[in-house]
């Protein structure tokens, strides 16, 4: 945990890790508490009806180590992956503690996830059984014959199916269970992470991971845990945003998590659970935090007990930064990280630490800089990739099964990125881009996130991307996607308008020259813009405009 030091530059001078020899992420998120305080509340899940339920630690503990001791029954061995296929709630939860305190290895995938897209990944990582509810045993069913390492299914459903067994059967088994004796180095957790090429890399971590996140998680949420603290975030469990971001370092500090149903995200809905759990701290990305902004005057119209807000995922920006802080009362403290090495660049509103457009600083523990291609650290002001130094407890243990594209994934002991930024001469790091998502029109290099914060500030816009479109004369022209607010019509003269406000807002060169309007953005489960099919919609475009096809 970090220590109660108020200036950043003590603060990450003085910080040092203290890893344990044995450490189990499912041990020390359950029965760790369970044994000092049983009755304490860990999850409480919202019902949009108002019969909201609670869960303590000590059932949490007792109801984990049964499914543990369940799974160990059913022919599951430590090192197999275990798919949790579920939305928030107890039982993911749960099964996630269980799978950590069996040795074996949690392989979260989120339910928006065709058949395809899961037939790969249950593929891929040779998964031993898989945890479901009804929509996603009825989304794989179809492909079960082709997963010939699966042996278990167990469905989190009272009804039965053929060939599963029901989730409350295991996790009320009786008999002792005792956890297994991991290291920090031990597998537990596999993230499927998509490139721009190739098909999806499993980031296979160690029960380190969890110790790994808590410095910068405690830093961008100001010293919690605090007197009535309580977490909730929209992100899907099943990505690191909201499984390392906000559920398991909350667990292990002790702070109870707020679950909802699965749902298209919705605004009125998000301020209500948060008015109605009573939300202290949360995970909000900044996709989401700008649908927020749909809402006029939040805080007339919802009781808010916010106490601190991290966002990460892609770059916040100015404009949604400066809406929260005047519509929500909260200075969003922005992060950064990647699902192979989290929160390693991080701001704190609470230390100071906080340039509005910018991630932040170095997180305590963390070594980050802006390097080239040759692997050396470059001079503030300079664009380059940012990188992570190893050794990190927090960074992965490799890809699975996938030697090669772990060693290109490292220059020397610089972890790469992919990510375009640039550091100041105070240590702030901004996000500049991917390295396939920066834009080249006539000889200057345009981040698109600038782009679609000044977009984002336009009073008819709700959500935007920019990429580039590739031109004879200019290499690329910056085209925006725009995705208006309710009741504004689509029309020339808006998307003129638009292209006036960034023109005057920020620079001749970097102002939209094409607008299409759209309905919607394609979106990654995890809420981020997904901007390669959108350079491939405005390259074929312009390959149909040229008559190269």
């Amino acid at each position: 945990m970090l220590p109660k030091i108020d200036n950043y530059d003590e603060l990450y001078r003085e910080f040092r890790w203290r890893i344990p020899e044995k450490f189990n992420i499912g041990v020390a998120v359950s029965d760790a508490w369970a044994a000092r305080d049983p009755e304490r509340i860990c999850l409480q899940h919202f019902s949009p009806e108002g019969a909201h339920l609670s869960l303590t630690y000590g059932a949490f503990a007792t109801r984990s180590s049964a499914f543990a001791g369940g799974l160990g029954a059913q022919g599951i061995r430590p090192g197999d992956r275990v798919a949790i296929l579920l939305p928030q709630g107890f039982e993911a939860a749960i099964a996630h503690a269980a799978i950590y305190k069996l040795g074996a290895v949690a392989l979260p995938l989120a339910l928006l996830f065709g058949v395809e897209a899961l037939a790969y990944r249950l593929r891929d990582a040779e998964v031993s059984a898989i945890v479901t509810n009804r929509f996603g045993y009825e989304r794989f069913a179809a492909i079960r014959g082709e997963l010939p390492a699966l042996r278990l299914v167990v469905l989190a459903e009272e009804d039965e199916e053929p060939g599963t067994v029901r989730f409350r059967e295991l996790a009320s088994r009786e008999g002792r269970f005792d956890a297994a004796d991991t290291t920090p180095d031990d597998p537990a957790l596999m993230i499927y992470t998509s490139g721009t090429t190739g098909p999806p890399k499993g980031a296979f971590h160690g029960h380190r991971v969890l110790l790994g996140h808590l410095p910068g998680f405690q830093f961008h949420h100001h010293f919690l845990p605090k007197p009535g603290d309580r977490m909730w975030t929209p992100a899907d469990w099943a990505w690191a945003g909201g499984l390392l971001n906000a559920l398991l370092p909350s667990l292990f500090f002790g702070v109870p998590v707020v679950s909802s149903p699965a749902q298209k995200f919705d605004a009125h809905m998000a301020f209500r659970i948060m008015e109605e759990m009573d939300v202290r701290n949360a995970f909000i990305p900044p996709t989401a935090l700008r649908l927020l902004k749909s809402v006029e005057r939040p805080r007339d119209r919802y009781r808010l007990n916010l106490r601190t807000i991290g966002s990460a995922g892609e770059a916040l920006g100015r404009e949604t930064f400066e809406w929260a802080r005047a519509a929500l009362g909260i200075e969003v403290s922005e992060f950064y990280g990647q699902t192979e090495c989290n929160i390693v660049i991080s701001s704190s509103a609470d230390l100071g630490v906080l340039k509005p457009g910018s991630m932040g600083k170095a997180a305590p523990g963390h070594q980050v800089a802006i390097i080239d291609g040759d692997g050396r650290a470059l001079p503030p002001g300079t664009v380059g990739q940012v990188a992570v130094k190893r050794p990190d407890p927090v960074m992965f243990l490799g890809y699975w099964r996938n030697e090669k594209a772990t060693e290109a994934k490292f220059i020397g002991d610089w972890m790469t990125t992919g990510d375009q930024g640039v550091m100041d001469e105070e240590g702030y790091f901004t996000f500049f881009g991917r390295d396939d998502d920066v834009i080249t029109s006539s000889g200057y290099r345009i981040g698109p996130g600038e782009i679609e914060d000044c977009l984002a500030g336009h009073p008819d816009v709700q959500l935007a991307a920019a990429v580039g479109k590739p031109d004879a004369v200019r290499t690329e022209i910056v085209k925006a996607y725009v995705v208006l607010k309710q009741g504004v019509a689509a029309s020339e003269e808006t998307a003129a308008d638009i292209r006036h406000w960034v023109k005057t807002r920020l620079s001749m060169h970097e102002y939209p020259r094409e607008i299409e309007f759209v309905g919607s953005l394609p979106l990654t489960t995890s809420g981020k813009v997904i901007r390669r099919f959108l350079r491939e919609r405005a390259a074929a475009e312009a390959r149909a405009q040229s008559g190269w096809e």
